[in-house]
């Protein structure tokens, strides 16, 4: 979700400064109907576009959709941020690769779902899910939402104000805890983003103890800080060193760190990045102002999928066609908050918007 609380010029002054950076590398994609579905994409990047791909029982509903996993099953995971008004209404749904509704649970996270990964330790599986709002806690869950562990705000950085872990409120601001995404070290550690509080990365070994912190706010885009530091992952993409690559959102960004949270480079031209995901030599850049963007191993931009000015500017237009599903268009975003593939290269977009979307994108190259 975005911060509400960011006012509109700075969103639109961010999206119209990106749209101009990275336009003019990229291939002008759009989308066209052929015998029987619609596709995006040109070249070795022609997707098959299937909005609203899984079926949810009527018990349920769908509701604010904010990020997708995939398991080796190939079941996929959603995790919305739910409304705090309905406890008994699980923030969870899993599906399997056709699409059909396998299980839900996660009533405890209703209110502040957010990030949400599946990570393989061993011979099992496990989903991780941070959450925001009143909620401001990070857990691991078997993949049937049985918790392992639960923790809250890591006191030991030393950015958090007093009572931060023991008694969260729906407060925010720098010295507050409202972590997004989570990415996965090779020693069984891994990363959490602060992307809605205190603008910190935190580490953490395979116990789940806190280890260091890197980063920060800035309000000048100063390297190695952040301004909303909203998605994270580990680079490990062929013939470069692994690294930690932040989607630094507002300030319309990717940047890499060492694994010791050095900074190494930065990206600009982007509008809104939201998170990350890679797989062989592409990375998958969902952006919340209505596109998604993927890389190549040299990072060049190869697409940029689901969008185009004029359409950019009405869902940019004071966010309303969020809550308007019958003015959306086919083949075209309005805010996707996260993006994964899945081991054949199809494509799995959460968007922020009211309904819940989840749209597959199957690779037709």
């Amino acid at each position: 979700m975005p911060d509400e609380r960011i006012s509109r010029r700075k969103f639109t002054e961010t999206a119209a400064a990106g749209s101009a950076a990275i336009m003019a590398t990229p291939l002008v994609l759009t989308a066209k109907k052929t015998a029987s579905s619609l596709t995006i994409g040109s070249g070795q990047h022609q997707y098959e576009v299937i909005h609203d791909w899984p079926q949810l029982p009527e018990k349920y509903s769908w509701q604010t959709t904010h990020n997708v996993a995939v398991d080796k099953s190939e079941n996929l995971y959603v995790i919305h941020e739910g409304d705090v008004d309905k406890p008994d209404h699980p923030a969870i749904f899993v599906f399997d690769n056709k699409g059909a509704f396998v299980r839900a649970f996660g009533n405890q996270f209703q209110g502040g779902g957010h990030g949400l990964e599946v990570r393989q330790e061993g011979s099992e599986e496990f989903l991780y899910i941070c959450c925001y709002q009143q909620l401001k806690t990070f857990a691991k869950l078997t993949l049937t939402g049985e918790i392992v562990w639960q923790k809250w705000a890591p006191m030991e950085s030393g950015v958090y104000a007093a009572n931060e872990d023991s008694k969260p409120e729906n407060i925010w601001g720098r010295d507050r805890f409202l972590p997004t995404n989570f990415a996965f070290l090779d020693d069984g550690g891994f990363f959490l983003s602060d992307g809605y509080g205190s603008f910190h990365i935190h580490r953490y070994d395979k116990d789940a103890n806190y280890v260091s912190s890197f980063g920060g706010p800035t309000d000048t885009k100063e390297h190695g800080l952040f301004d909303t530091p909203h998605g994270i992952w580990i680079d490990r993409r062929p013939n470069r060193a692994p690294s930690v690559v932040i989607a630094d959102r507002a300030n319309g960004r990717l940047q890499w760190f060492t694994l010791e949270g050095e900074h190494l480079r930065t990206m600009d031209g982007y509008l809104f990045p939201a998170n990350i995901d890679t797989l062989d030599e592409l990375m998958l850049v969902p952006d919340l102002h209505a596109r998604i963007t993927l890389l190549d191993g040299q990072d060049q931009v190869v697409a940029q999928l689901g969008e185009d000015i004029a359409w950019r500017s009405q869902v940019l237009d004071g966010f309303k066609l969020r809550k308007e599903p019958t003015r959306w268009q086919a083949g075209k975003f309005l805010h996707p908050h996260d993006a994964c593939f899945d081991p054949q290269g199809n494509i799995f977009v959460a968007e922020w918007v009211a309904t819940g979307r989840i749209t597959k994108l199957r690779p037709l190259a």
